[in-house]
């Protein structure tokens, strides 16, 4: 389900984007080596305190290495976001598959994953001794403010690029007031947003095919 999603995001993106912007970003996602994958994400986990994953995978693989669009990493977002499981293992799963198939999936999930395990179980031996410290937890505060910093910015991003109109805007709005206001369950929510976004969307996309 996964492998069929990633490969319908990446046509759509390269639809959007137009034949040769499609082309060089798939020379440029083959070039990817897979120890770089894992040099990558594992990276990003073992540095990504107080949350704030997503946007610092984000930072890494848009920005800085270029290798995806915007569009592709939040079409990988939201696809994330939908399925069960964790949202950053999801993400790291779908960037793995777009750069190099199932191999880079699975090194993509393990790399973002083994370094908070080992840190994890590490650090709960030391937890009890490191609360005593002072200033300790003003310094997990200031980490985790930093992480949302991080996150803000990359809803401001997903913002600029996924609510190109007001019918977009006012969905989004919507899903926003619906579970960040009102507390409703997420299920129906998106069961009722989702359908009325693709719809709202579907022209758009047909007209630029």
């Amino acid at each position: 389900m996964l492998h069929g999603a990633v490969k319908g995001a990446s046509i759509r993106v390269g639809r959007r984007d137009g034949p040769s912007s499609d082309g060089a970003m798939n020379e440029q996602s083959e070039r990817v080596p897979l120890r770089a994958i894992f040099r990558v994400f594992f990276l990003i986990g073992a540095t990504s305190f107080g949350g704030g994953l997503t946007a610092w995978i984000h930072r890494q693989t848009v920005l800085q290495r270029k290798w995806l669009t915007n569009e592709q990493f939040l079409s990988g977002l939201a696809l994330g976001q939908v399925l069960p499981g964790a949202n950053v293992t999801n993400l790291a799963v779908y960037i793995g598959q777009l750069l190099r198939g199932g191999l880079g999936a699975l090194i993509a999930v393990c790399a973002v994953i083994a370094a908070p395990f080992f840190l994890c179980i590490g650090f709960a031996f030391i937890y009890d001794d490191a609360t005593r410290i002072p200033g300790f937890h003003a310094a997990m505060d200031g980490i985790a403010a930093a992480a949302v910093g991080m996150v803000l910015r990359l809803g401001y991003v997903g913002a600029v690029h996924g609510c190109r109109g007001l019918a977009p805007a006012l969905v989004a709005l919507g899903v926003f007031f619906a579970i960040g206001v009102m507390h409703w369950s997420l299920l129906p929510v998106i069961a009722i947003a989702a359908p009325l976004s693709v719809a709202l969307a579907w022209p758009r996309g047909g007209a630029n095919a």
